[in-house]
This record gives C-alpha cells, structure tokens and sequence, in this order.
C-alpha cells in the first residue's frame, strides 16, 4: 500500500501567545518592532464554561504572516508566562528573517534605541542571529540567510534526525546515551 503525497503547507499563518501586558505587548509589537495590527477577535463565553473573556490580537509579521496575543480578561497571570529562563526558556521563541546585513545592523541599532536589551549579532552554521525578549519574556529574534541550506545539508539532517532517533528514543537505554553516542550511530548509517 502506498501512501498518497503529503498536501503541502504553505508558511505559518501565525504564532499565538498569552499576555498579561496588553499594553505594554501593543506598544511593543506596534511602536518598536513597527508591526501593523491586522486583526482582533473578542469574545465572550466561548468554549468549555470556564474559558475567561478574552481579546486574541494580530500583528502582521510579514510575508502573509502573523504573531498574535491572547489577553484572557480578569485572569491571574502566570508567574512565569514565557516559560523557564536559560536555554529551555530560548528553546520555544519567534524568529523573523530579514535580507542582509545591513538590515539586521539596522535592527540592533532600533531595538538598542528603543531600550530593548538584544544580543550582539551571532552566527549559527547558515544563519546569523540577533536575540531580545518583549515585555512578557518571550524569546524573540530576528536572522539573516548568510548560506542557504542545500541537498548535502538536507541529506546531512535526515542522518542526523534518525541519528538521534535510534539513539534516544528507540535504542536500548535511552537515558545513559550521551552525544558522543548518538554521532558514532550517525557515523553507523553514513558508511551503510
């Protein structure tokens, strides 16, 4: 039996968070990003009997794309609304692309003066990344395309992908395996 073709996604339509700073998060994502809002949905008693009221806003983020808020009306705020700081807390955020260089010096400068804390630029194998947080924590960044990925770095990511797989997830002892081990299985399915 074979499978018919996947249908095929065309981008994501929008990312969705929860804010507890209505205004601060508009003025952020309107004032000092320069993203247009697009559209707003209210409702009220929507869903299960205990879904809050709420306001879910859209900023366009470009390209036919958007990031959107939901403000749940009379709610308690998390403690911690963007997740865990470190790593895990980075792990989970929204990266937008822009053209060139000049673009992302560009966007430092603007973030800088505007008083947003942003990283200096960082380069990640084919892209190069500046990192910031908006007013509820969540992880933001913005990259440019410095090497677009090819067939070798495609064939590269399916190795490691089933790498990582047969090492953590369906190999024996899954929670004693260390990098080291998952690259010597990679090693493995590249000589086969």
């Amino acid at each position: 039996m074979t499978d018919s073709p996947a249908p095929t996604l065309s981008g994501v339509h929008h990312t969705a968070f929860a804010t507890w700073k209505p205004k601060e998060t508009v003025e952020f994502y309107r004032d000092v990003l320069g993203l247009k809002p697009i559209h707003a949905i209210t409702a009220k008693g929507w869903g299960r009997d205990s879904h809050p009221d709420f306001v879910h806003f859209f900023f366009d983020a470009g390209q036919g794309s958007a990031i959107a808020f939901f403000y749940y009306i009379g709610t308690e705020p998390m403690a911690q609304p963007a997740g865990p700081r470190g790593y895990l807390g980075m792990a989970r955020h929204t990266a937008w692309t822009v053209g060139s260089e000049a673009e992302l010096d560009a966007w430092a400068a603007r973030l800088k003066s505007k008083g947003v804390k942003v990283s200096e630029a960082i380069q990640h194998e084919v892209i190069r990344s500046l990192y910031f947080r908006d007013p509820n924590g969540y992880p933001l960044e913005i990259s440019l395309t410095t090497r677009m990925p090819d067939e070798v770095d495609a064939a590269d990511a399916a190795l490691t992908i089933q790498a990582m797989i047969e090492t953590f997830a369906d190999g024996p002892a899954p929670e004693t395996k260390t990098i080291e081990d998952m690259w010597r299985r990679k090693g493995e399915l590249v000589a086969r």
